[in-house]
């Protein structure tokens, strides 16, 4: 099992960052098969909210796609849960 420590034992990591929900959560859930099943050491999943100003233009604007496409804590959360279960091992 990788965890965040192990990821970068001896080695560079990837790190990828995605926006729940952006455009969907059904991309979503495929996005994050994909990124896995691509060798992605990392993956790091932001959940939209209204007021993302700090992290910047591109960031914001997936926010606001997703929460404009019905994305919420509770169905991010979910399909994060869900990818857990499923691939355990991946930080």
């Amino acid at each position: 099992m990788k965890t965040l420590k192990t990821a970068f034992e001896g080695k560079k990591a990837l790190i990828t960052y995605i926006s729940a929900g952006d455009p969907d959560i059904g991309t979503t859930a495929y996005l994050l098969q994909l990124l896995d099943r691509e060798g992605v050491d990392i993956l790091e999943v932001g959940i939209p909210f209204s007021d993302p100003c700090a992290d910047g233009p591109v960031v914001e604007a997936s926010a606001d796609r997703a929460l404009a496409n019905g994305a919420t804590p509770a169905r991010c959360l979910d399909v994060l849960r869900r990818f857990r279960t499923a691939h355990p091992e991946t930080p």
